[in-house]
This record gives structure tokens, C-alpha cells and sequence, in this order.
């Protein structure tokens, strides 16, 4: 009897969903894109910036890793961080296996801490991974180690550099090992399973971030209305920044629009690289007052809708 006659899954092939948890800054994006090899999360130096489940896609030998990159776990305040925090953890429990990152450089501090007790009630399989080693020396890295593992009992522990790529590809192979047996669920040239338009919202969001970041921490969020390829095969993409004051809306704008033109280029740049044809990009902003707590922007970021 082969595989397909008794309904089971070929054993050449693997398939899983592999959890990335870890405070805010650990660099569970820049993991992403560097298993992947391409940009497929957004990556910013200021802390909550993946707001959803965004899955990168790895092909190794004959498995398929789905990664899935949580939103920085950190204290929650307000009503979009606690639904930031549950959707990380609610990522954590339906995933095949975890991986907790932790900062070589800010060790076992307090959100590192709390993540690690939280993360012992998760029964899958869970794999250690300390990022940016080269910035520590050996005996600190050795040090923390022990230290995780006598809280967690990791089923490996790997000593990774992501922002290079040191340790990724032996991260990459044993992940393609542990996920289960089963078919490919995306196709193989598929590398992400968020649609293009979240991806560009994404981009230009973090346009907005590393100009503005002093004057509008977070009240701003990116929606892409229009997708449009044309007869010439480049790309018509139009999208609207809300903010939540007229203020904020002025700061994004700048001086005769100055600084909206500077973000929409950088977008524009890098979105022209990722879908390999000409984009163009028009950038509208508006004011949504109270934009973090309407019900429709969460389902539109992929995130439950705290109650409370």
C-alpha cells in the first residue's frame, strides 16, 4: 500500500509552523527575513512594529518551515497591546514548535523573564535562540545559556548573529529536521503568505517610523486601497496613512509636503525591488480619530479585538 492509497502524508516531505517569541527588539524580524533570504516582515528599531502574524516561508531540502513572526511580547498598556500580547501568545500555542529569542546583549532582564515562565505552560517542542552573540563575549554567552535552560527545558540551543546571518543556516536545517511529516502547504515559490498589500502598508509604515519616530510614536497605521498592475507591468499602488489629530497629520505632511514626499520615495524604492517592476506610489493622509479602538482596524491588522 503507498502513501496516497492509505490517505497518509508522503514521509519525503515535511511541513510545520515554527513560533517566534521574544520582547520587542530581539530581532524576530530581521530571523525572518534572514531564514528566508528575502524582506518579508518589516524590520525597525522601534519596539511593536509587527502588529501581526505575518508568516515568512522557508524551503529547506524537503520541508517547509512556516515562520511565524509574533508581535514583541512587552507589558501591555493600551487596548491595541494587549491584543498585540494575546495574538503572540495565541501564535505561540497553535504553532508546531517555538523558538524563543533572547537579546545576548540584555540577557535575562525582566521581559525576558516573564516570557520565559509564560513560555513553560506551552507544551510543544521549544528551541532556545540567543541572537546578536557578536556583541558578547563567550563566557557571558555560555552564562545565559545555562541560565534559560535551567528555567526551560530547550530541546536545543542555538548562538545565533541574524543581522549577519552567523548560526542561521544550522537554525534553518534543524528546523526543516523537528517540523512534523507532512504535505507542503504553499506552493514552493511562495516565500509569504501576507498579501502584497499588507506587505506595502507594512513598508511604508516603516517609512513612517524611522522619519517620525520622535513626533509620532505610534498613532498610525497604513491601509493600501488600491493594487493595480498595468499593461506596461508596473504597479499602481495607492495608500492612506491615518492618524489620529490634525496634528499628526501635519507632521507626516511636513513642511510643503516635504516629508511625506521623502517617505513616499524610500516606500517607493523598496517596493520596486521586491515586486522587480516600476511602482507607483501615491500616499494620502487623513485623520481617523480613535483609530485604535475601532473593532474593523484590528480585523484588518489580523488581531483579536481585546474587550477590555
Amino acid at each position: 500500500m503507498t502513501a496516497e492509497t492509505s490517505g497518509e502524508a508522503p514521509t519525503a516531505t515535511r511541513c510545520g509552523f515554527v513560533a517566534l517569541i521574544g520582547a520587542p527588539n530581539v530581532g524576530k524580524s530581521t530571523l525572518v527575513n534572514a531564514l528566508v533570504g528575502a524582506k518579508v516582515t518589516i524590520v525597525s528599531r522601534k519596539v511593536q512594529t509587527t502588529r501581526a502574524l505575518i508568516r515568512g516561508i522557508v524551503i529547506e531540502n524537503n520541508a517547509q518551515i512556516i515562520l511565524v513572526d509574533t508581535p514583541g511580547i512587552f507589558l501591555p498598556k493600551r487596548r491595541l497591546d494587549r491584543a498585540m500580547v494575546s495574538t503572540a501568545w495565541s501564535g505561540a500555542h497553535d504553532a508546531d514548535l517555538v523558538c524563543v529569542l533572547l537579546d545576548a546583549k540584555a540577557g535575562i532582564d525582566e521581559e525576558a523573564e516573564a516570557i520565559l515562565t509564560k513560555v513553560a505552560s506551552v507544551k510543544h517542542e521549544k528551541i532556545l535562540v540567543i541572537n546578536k552573540v557578536d556583541l558578547v563575549q563567550r563566557e557571558k554567552l555560555l552564562a545565559l545559556a545555562q541560565a534559560a535552560n535551567e528555567r526551560v527545558p530547550f530541546a536545543k540551543t542555538f548562538m545565533i548573529a541574524a543581522i549577519s546571518g552567523d548560526g542561521v543556516d544550522d537554525l534553518r536545517t534543524t528546523l526543516a529536521e523537528i517540523v512534523p511529516p507532512g504535505p507542503f502547504l504553499y506552493p514552493e515559490d511562495q516565500m509569504s503568505d501576507a498579501p502584497m498589500r499588507h506587505l506595502a502598508a507594512e513598508i511604508t509604515r516603516e517609512k513612517i517610523f524611522r522619519k517620525l519616530h520622535q513626533e509620532l510614536p505610534y498613532q498610525s497605521t497604513v491601509e493600501t486601497d488600491k493594487w493595480e498592475e498595468r499593461k506596461d507591468k508596473s504597479v499602481r499602488i495607492e495608500q492612506t496613512i491615518f492618524v489620529e489629530r490634525e496634528s499628526q497629520r501635519k507632521i507626516v505632511l511636513g513642511a510643503g509636503g516635504a516629508t511625506i514626499k521623502s517617505i513616499g520615495a524610500d516606500s517607493r524604492k523598496e517596493l520596486a525591488e521586491i515586486v522587480g517592476v516600476p511602482v507607483h506610489l501615491f500616499l494620502f493622509v487623513k485623520v481617523r480619530e480613535n483609530w485604535g479602538d475601532d473593532p474593523d482596524r484590528y480585523r484588518e491588522m489580523g488581531l483579536e479585538f481585546p474587550k477590555e
